[in-house]
């Protein structure tokens, strides 16, 4: 069913266009700004803002976030623009200067609109003046009262006159970049990285708000919060721990050369070891990965290693392989990722791969091991460079974390 519903979107996106008579062969995107659109659920749209600097060449913006795209390619009437790293891809055929097609991720069959108006930089049309000021810290709650669903959230925020940027931290991470506006008493935030595509809006009061999120046109879930300049989130280092019984991760998994990796190699042998938990699907685990691949260039020399466990939602072995072998590329990579599990990422399934965590809550997670092999931290989530101040904590707190083991 999959391919048959991807089948017959190539088929309309590429041939919607066939009795224009000029000729289409040779259009690509034209240099400047687009505003760009994916449907989500009640009629809502999801804005972005992407510039094309080269035919071969775009640029995405949430807030102060840039991502570089360099994967572009043209077929007959349509182009098919893929974000670094990420599955996820923009397939549309040209209609003038604008864009109709859809985002698609395959390996979950999903297929969303799209579309992208050129000359357009404005991400939310704004209808009237603010009424609010939404600056500050919110005590958040997801899907309140729903059984399993529910989840708490600390919302990060910062407005100038009608524009508003921030972000939600939870306890499994952040959702990033998100930008939007406050349109009289309607907050209205978005944010899409070739993985993602969120939105949410809210009323709000002097000292509430009520809304709903969205992501994509698959998900959509309720939120409400109040001020609360002194609300934290719980600890993270206390979230996941090692059951009783045990002091010591064990795993074996290959490698992208189909090589067993364990614990138990000589390579790590007498060193300060990260296990990190992640997925190459996860835009948490790509900021967490730029920051490790960087820390370890500087570090691999003091008997110090980093060893990735991929939990992958691709269907087949070696599509798993080949994200791991794209983002290890992407970012020069030197530590070994390995394919843990692949055909979904449920977090059930991840516990169930390694039996001595109480579970797995959050991709990413990173597990800290001593030179002799006993776990002695366990640190839940990630805070991104979209958290301003949370970043600089966790990165202070994880070099002195090494440097005290390397010290031992």
């Amino acid at each position: 069913m999959r391919y048959i519903i991807l089948s017959l979107v190539l088929l309309s996106i590429c041939s919607c266009k066939e009795n224009n008579k000029r000729d289409t062969k040779s259009q690509q995107l034209k240099i400047g700004k687009y505003r760009a659109v994916i449907d989500v659920q009640d009629q809502e749209e999801l804005p972005f803002i992407f510039e094309v600097t080269s035919p071969n060449e775009i640029k995405i913006y949430n807030a102060e976030e840039t991502i570089a795209v360099d994967e572009i390619s043209y077929r007959n009437d349509s182009v098919f623009i893929k974000a670094p790293v990420f599955e996820g891809y923009i397939a549309a055929a040209f209609d003038g200067n604008n864009l109709n097609g859809s985002f698609i991720k395959e390996s979950l069959d999903r297929v969303v609109p799209f579309s992208a108006e050129y000359n357009k930089s404005n991400r939310f049309e704004i209808k009237a003046k603010p009424q609010q000021t939404v600056s500050g810290i919110w005590e958040t709650v997801f899907s309140e009262g729903i059984a399993d669903d529910q989840y708490i959230a600390k919302g990060i925020f910062k407005q100038e006159g009608s524009k508003v940027t921030g972000t939600f931290r939870t306890t499994t991470g952040d959702y990033r970049y998100l930008e939007g506006v406050m349109d009289g008493d309607i907050m209205k935030l978005s944010t899409f990285d070739g993985a993602h595509a969120f939105l949410f809006t809210a009323k709000v009061s002097d000292s509430t708000m009520e809304g709903s999120f969205y992501s994509g046109n698959h998900w959509k879930e309720p939120f409400v919060a109040k001020r609360n300049e002194s609300y934290e989130l719980p600890n993270a280092d206390e979230l996941t721990f090692i059951k009783e019984g045990y002091d010591k991760l064990e795993f074996s998994f290959p490698d992208v050369h189909g090589n067993m990796i364990s614990l138990s190699d000589d390579r790590f042998k007498n060193k300060v070891v990260i296990v990190q938990i992640m997925g190459t699907w996860c835009p948490n685990c790509l900021d967490e990965s730029k920051y490790y691949t960087n820390f370890y260039k500087d570090n691999k020399d003091k008997n110090f290693e980093i060893v990735a466990l991929a939990f992958e939602y691709a269907k087949t072995e070696e599509k798993a392989f080949n994200s791991i072998s794209r983002l290890r590329k992407r970012l020069n990579i030197d530590y070994p990722i390995l394919l843990a599990q692949y055909g979904t990422s449920d977090k059930e399934k991840a516990q169930e791969k390694l039996p001595m965590l109480n579970r797995v809550l959050s991709y990413p997670t990173s597990i800290f091991i001593d030179k002799t092999g006993k776990v002695r931290k366990i640190h839940t989530g990630f805070n991104g460079p979209a958290t301003g101040e949370k970043y600089s904590e966790f990165k202070k707190d994880f070099e002195t974390v090494v440097d005290n083991l390397l010290n031992e």
